[in-house]
């Protein structure tokens, strides 16, 4: 998720929350229970967009014990903080290390399939990792990933990743050799690989995430 999106959920939260300390002013009775709620989608988000044993969790551990109208009050200032680092760029590392749990959830799944046989369902969701991977480092990057409104071929934003310096020629190669083996795999051409390149594949792009982070 970009750092883009990751602001507009939070603001998002924090339009509902402003509207609720307005209506709160004329002490509606539903003013407390939509506290809770609040507080619990606050919760939610900042888990959301954060990563395991970050400081932004375990704040929200401390307001837990908070009554509902408190909780909302502390659990709003560990979001605001949230999004006052994701705007000065602070949580970079943050958003690499959720990428990079996603993206080892999807390899090992590729590895489980493949270790039953399935070197073709393996590939795909192999190639289809790399290619959201190559265009998050397009974002982090400042890279564009569309044309005239249109998302770009991932071979062209490898290249385009290349021209940028964000990795040179032969990574530029494996990841280009990676993207049609892929293709292969999506339409069908499954006689044209073997599943000992399913695994070097797999493996490559294991390695290329944890080389670039995005």
């Amino acid at each position: 998720m970009a750092i883009e999106d990751m602001m507009k959920q939070i603001n998002d939260l924090l339009d509902r929350i402003s509207n609720y300390l307005e209506k709160s002013r004329s002490s509606e009775p539903e003013g407390t229970a939509e506290a809770g709620v609040l507080a619990n989608r606050i919760e939610a988000a900042v888990t959301r967009l954060s990563v395991s044993g970050s400081v932004y969790r375990e704040q929200l551990k401390r307001g837990s014990r908070y009554p509902d109208t408190n909780r909302l009050a502390h659990n709003l200032q560990v979001m605001i903080t949230l999004r006052d680092d994701l705007k000065a760029g602070w949580t970079e590392t943050v958003v690499e290390l959720v990428h990079a749990d996603t993206y080892s959830d999807y390899l090992e799944m590729a590895d489980a399939l493949l270790a039953k046989g399935y070197k073709d369902p393996a590939a795909v969701i192999t190639g289809t990792s790399l290619e959201v991977h190559v265009r998050a480092l397009c974002v982090k990057n400042g890279v564009t990933t569309a044309v005239a409104g249109k998302p770009k071929k991932a071979t062209t934003m490898n290249a385009d990743l290349k021209k940028a310096g964000v990795y040179d020629g032969l990574q530029e190669k494996k990841v280009t050799a990676w993207m049609d083996l892929r293709n292969k795999a999506a339409h069908g051409d499954y006689s044209a690989y073997d599943k000992d390149e399913v695994r070097q594949f797999i493996e490559g792009v294991r390695t290329f995430l944890m080389k670039y982070p995005a």
